[in-house]
């Protein structure tokens, strides 16, 4: 069934990849026999589409996989495989021979179309899935938390294909596990006998890295069958983010404690960073410009205030604000945040830390690459060294650029931390941060200090 599939999505591929070329022909030339010479393009792209395509994974099964990143990987490979139809034609010298707008219309065409297909059918699938057909059918190892979190996101998945038809309690005589629609057993042999009885597809072993002498019972005990064995380890006690899994030297390996943040969109975001920070201070200038003539006539001293400060994977920078207190001599050594009527703060200086106005020079900080529009607040190093042996993960927060507003600041937690709870509630909630990052999540930060964060009462 498998290879019936990838056999006709290679064949939709390659004819769409043609009848692509065909409409972007009708749509470029009135006489479509004067794209000829484009028809061998056409058909070298088909051929090297069925060498590109499955090295990036697009003829797969991905049941229970992302969608999203299916059509980012076919894409992706559609963009090689163009690019390298293109460097065909440079090698020839007749890329000048072929129409720009043909090539674009064609490879828009072709794209979109691939990726449309594979939406439909994956969405035809889900339905027959949940309407009971195409189903892998599930056997699940496991005990405690663990094991019921996977069967309820199988059962809140019903699109993926899976259905749970059988639970080994690990723990035989432990806390029952609460699915009575589904058979649990406590010996592994009547469970490996229920497997064969019914030709069940899968099993999965839902067991924590300490339970390695019942791992490598069921291993031994299904090796010589045709059933497919997934090891999906409870790694919640040990991981500081939820356990994700990455190739490293062509080793499959668990992310313990590592950024949940992949790379791929820490390049995005920061792209995203630099143009926001370049619009942004754009369109400020005239509001910035007015606010530093205010501060140089408030008191004497600079316009900026500059702090030493730590950023992604604690290197140190330096941050810009506007200096809103006079200039005083600080303690070697200690830093004195802000209290409510601190003398030391001017009256503009005071309007400013209210409306975060003071922070706008932080845009510089982020147009050069120090920091990011959100994020995890960055704090003085002195604070630093004095919360991170006292609180639980507080380092975890420079496995991201630091922000000029996050989470924790459009939720209240902003301003003095005169007692180490209000910096563990801020820690957690950048470590939430973490844990759930995306863009939607960014805009939302960014909408709610614009709208509610830029005036808050612990800021003084």
């Amino acid at each position: 069934m498998r290879g019936l599939q990838d056999l006709w999505a290679r064949v939709y591929d390659v004819g769409i990849i043609a009848l692509g070329g065909l409409i972007a022909s009708q749509l470029r030339f009135e006489d479509v026999a004067d794209g000829r010479l484009y028809w061998a393009f056409v058909a070298f792209s088909a051929t090297l589409s069925l060498l590109v395509f499955p090295s990036f994974g697009v003829y797969e099964s991905w049941r229970g996989r992302s969608k999203i990143a299916l059509v980012r990987q076919l894409a992706l490979a559609w963009a090689v495989v163009q690019v390298g139809a293109m460097a065909l034609m440079f090698s020839l010298h007749m890329v000048n021979l072929v129409s720009r707008l043909w090539f674009g219309y064609w490879t828009m065409l072709s794209g979109a179309a691939m990726i449309a297909g594979r939406i439909w059918m994956h969405a035809l699938l889900g339905r027959m899935r949940t309407a009971g057909m195409n189903l892998h059918q599930v056997a699940i190892a496991g005990c405690g938390g663990h094991c019921d979190e996977l069967i309820r996101k199988i059962e809140t998945s019903p699109t993926t294909g899976f259905r749970a038809s059988a639970i080994y309690n690990t723990k035989a005589g432990g806390a029952p596990i609460a699915h009575p629609e589904i058979p649990v057993f406590e010996d592994h042999v009547a469970f490996a006998a229920f497997v064969r009885e019914h030709e069940l597809d899968e099993v999965w072993l839902a067991l924590p890295l300490s339970e390695e002498s019942a791992i490598m019972t069921l291993f031994n005990e299904f090796r010589n069958d045709l059933v497919n064995i997934r090891f999906m380890p409870d790694v919640r006690t040990l991981s500081l983010f939820e356990g994700s899994v990455t190739n490293l030297l062509g080793l499959p390996t668990i992310n313990l404690i590592a950024s949940p943040v992949p790379p791929s969109a820490l390049i995005k975001k920061d792209l995203f960073d630099r143009l926001f920070a370049a619009a942004a201070l754009l369109a400020l200038a005239p509001v910035m410009i007015a606010i530093a003539i205010a501060v140089k006539l408030s008191s004497e001293g600079p316009v900026f205030f500059k702090q030493r400060r730590k950023g992604v994977d604690g290197r140190v920078f330096t941050i810009y604000k506007f200096r809103s207190m006079r200039v005083h001599q600080p303690k070697a050594g200690v830093i004195e945040q802000a209290k409510r009527g601190d003398p030391r703060v001017t009256r503009v200086g005071a309007f400013l830390r209210r409306t975060s106005l003071d922070e706008l020079p932080q845009f510089i900080n982020v147009l050069r690459g120090e920091m990011s529009v959100v994020g995890p607040r960055p704090h003085a190093i002195e604070h630093d060294n004095l919360y991170q042996p006292i609180v639980q993960g507080y380092i975890h927060r420079y496995r991201i650029k630091p922000g000029i507003t996050g989470w924790a600041q459009v939720n209240g937690f902003r301003g003095e931390t005169e007692r180490v709870e209000k910096m563990e509630q801020r820690v957690a909630h950048d470590l939430y941060y973490l844990r759930n990052w995306s863009f939607r999540l960014d805009m939302r930060i960014i909408l709610a200090t614009i709208f509610k964060g830029l005036r808050h009462t612990n800021a003084y």
